[in-house]
């Protein structure tokens, strides 16, 4: 039998691809028909069987129309309005989304102790101070609950942590009895929690999820073998920053500065490590690394180091094969926590209600102790009964996270800046953000570093593109400008290590301080009292010449000075206003020397070339006025 060829060929149908909504799908269906099947299909009434199929069509198109466009639009930053798909773009966009927000406060801690000494020489008997214990909770009257990081030791007084001495009470003698320490502390709002997790054979990226919802942050991960696992930014991140105390023990050259920098800043390696992120139902969900094998991570993925040198127990040749996957077993994304028990502490509270007022946090539920056995029993309980704490400003800093909105324009803003110090303001930023129990810095400036120029004779300096010249200051005791403690120094070297530029080298130094005097004279309007209005001018220059107010290459405007003193009510004029350099250390005054008329051009007095700062030293006499009268 023959057969015949038959050609399957179909004709070419014009398809619109416009439609979007139930009724364009529809009348294009029906066009559709109309066009090509004209002789199959020629009855578009409402009672015909066949329009229930195109009406059918045309509402699956209409369903799936929206559900493209929906899921398109809610993978854009700027276009999306679920919560969990904002949480997912954020997260991958390198933000991290904040359901909660814990408050802050100042608490001043109270403690009696007995007094020591006769015959009229008294004084504190220092063996009766207590340490508060860290994670130590206080209570306010309007419900939520505070807690401390750090040890609260009566005994030790520093500059970074003053205790306060006042005689509390006197005796029928009228000898000190009673002594009233006080200290200061900050306290965050929440309260740590623990959760345990059983873990089994090891899992590559094992997660967990904690069931409360207001976790502020994770204190710690342990294992039962007291293994710790540290939270980092991204699994494949293995360096971990890690405080310690400033003891001669961690670091015998840089604990003599543990007066000002109580804490020094580390870096480390660690396999065990974690990552969290926040849920859009503002859980919050635990993640570890894939490291799921006991073998030798050499032995895992061969390295080039061992092969081929001839070196001991090197290998000659690459007799293992090679297979990508086998990056997942080792430790590059940390190890996998298996055959254990972890233990994770937590902190939970925060919110908008968390901002209680002044006066309220009165309660406290804190864990005492005393470093010396062999004192009065009795007494000591009533040493331990006066603890008190109140907390003279209000708490702030408490909020309920980020909203839709937020969430969109953080993102943004942190896509942009990576976390990374790239412009003059980012060092700036990041400097005066390293916590102060690792030192503080007062003022910050930056500029790109010079040198020589090798190809010339003369005193000529060109830029140099590697590196760059941070100028710091800090404060003394007294609130005065000083250099930074080699300690401190340290740390912010450590610290900015996390956020600047891979070809940014880094030279911290020293600003150079300006010592000055102002001198100057005024009228008085008749009715007015001359001292009280010279008081006035000076008070008012007090604050003008606060050195919270002043930054590093600040220039002073003598018109903006003359504003401030001519702007007090009851000035007539001013008659004249001068600079004086003061400088000498034997006199309490920088060592540096400078010429406030050389460098003064048109009411502007400029600083150093090198970068400096301009400051009164004593506001309370380098400050002089007099009232002239005609």
């Amino acid at each position: 039998m023959a057969y015949s060829k038959v050609s399957n060929k179909t004709q070419d149908k014009d398809v619109k691809y416009l439609s979007k909504d139930y009724n364009s799908f529809k009348d294009q269906l029906m066009d559709f028909a109309e066009v090509y099947f004209p002789n199959n299909f020629n009855d578009f009434s409402e009672g015909n069987p066949g329009m229930m199929f195109m009406e059918m069509a045309a509402y699956v198109g209409d369903v799936l129309s929206y559900y493209t466009d929906t899921q398109l639009q809610e993978s854009f930053l700027l276009l999306a309005k679920e919560k969990e798909n904002l949480f997912n773009l954020a997260y991958a966009m390198g933000y991290r989304p904040r359901v909660v927000d814990a408050s802050n406060v100042d608490l001043e801690l109270f403690q009696l102790i007995p007094s020591t000494g006769a015959s009229g020489d008294y004084s504190p008997d220092f063996n009766y101070c207590l340490q508060i214990n860290p994670n130590s909770t206080f209570t306010s009257t309007e419900g939520p609950t505070f807690y401390i990081n750090n040890e609260v030791d009566f005994k030790v007084s520093s500059s970074f942590d003053p205790t306060e001495i006042n005689i509390y009470q006197y005796d029928s003698s009228n000898n000190p009895q009673y002594y009233l320490l006080k200290k200061k502390t900050k306290a965050i709002s929440g309260q740590t929690k623990e959760q345990t997790f059983t873990c089994g054979a090891a899992e590559a990226f094992k997660t967990f999820t904690l069931f409360d919802t207001n976790i502020i942050s994770i204190e710690s991960i342990k294992d039962s073998d007291g293994n710790e696992y540290y939270e980092v930014p991204y699994l494949a991140q293995d360096l971990i920053f890690e405080e310690q105390e400033n003891l001669g023990t961690n670091d015998p050259e840089l604990s003599g500065f543990n007066n000002q920098t109580p804490y020094l800043l580390k870096i480390k390696k660690s396999s065990r490590r974690f990552v969290s992120r926040f849920k859009a139902n503002n859980q919050l969900e635990i993640q570890f690394g894939a490291g799921n094998s006991d073998k030798a991570d050499e032995q895992i993925i061969p390295n080039p180091d061992n092969i081929g040198l001839g070196i001991k127990d090197g290998r000659s040749k690459l007799d293992t094969a090679y297979d990508p996957s086998n990056f997942l077993m080792t430790k590059a994304y940390g190890q996998v926590p298996s055959n254990t028990t972890l233990t994770v502490k937590y902190v939970i509270g925060g919110g908008i209600n968390s901002n209680v007022n002044a006066n309220t946090i009165t309660e406290t539920d804190t864990i005492f102790s005393s470093n010396n056995p062999n004192l009065n029993g009795s007494l000591l309980n009533f040493v331990k009964t006066s603890i008190a704490v109140n907390n003279p400003e209000a708490a702030k800093g408490g909020g309920d996270g980020d909203s839709i909105e937020e969430i969109r324009e953080n993102t943004m803003a942190q896509f942009a800046t990576q976390q990374r110090t790239v412009t003059k303001e980012d060092y700036i930023i990041r400097t005066m953000s390293m916590p102060s129990k690792f030192g503080r810095v007062a003022k910050a400036y930056i500029v790109q570093d010079d040198q020589i120029s090798p190809l010339s004779n003369e005193f000529n300096r060109i830029r140099n593109p590697l590196a760059l010249n941070l100028y710091t200051l800090g404060y003394d005791n007294n609130k005065k400008l000083t250099n930074l403690n080699t300690a401190t120094k340290t740390n912010l070297q450590t610290y900015l290590e996390q956020y600047r530029m891979l070809t940014d080298a880094i030279n911290i130094k020293n600003a150079f301080v300006i010592n000055f005097a102002l001198d100057f004279e005024i009228t008085v309007f008749k009715n007015y009292n001359n001292n009280e209005i010279l008081l006035d001018c000076i008070a008012e220059l007090q604050d003008y010449f606060n050195v919270d107010k002043w930054q590093i290459n600040q220039p002073i405007i003598e018109s903006e000075v003359s504003n401030v003193i001519s702007s007090v009510t009851g000035v007539q004029s001013l008659e004249r206003l001068t600079f004086e350099n003061k400088s000498g250390t034997a006199l309490g005054y920088s060592q540096y020397k400078y010429d406030f008329k050389g460098a003064t051009r048109k009411g502007v007095i400029y600083p150093a070339l090198d970068p400096s700062i301009f400051e009164i030293k004593n506001l309370n006499t380098d400050i002089k006025g007099r009232v002239t009268t005609y």
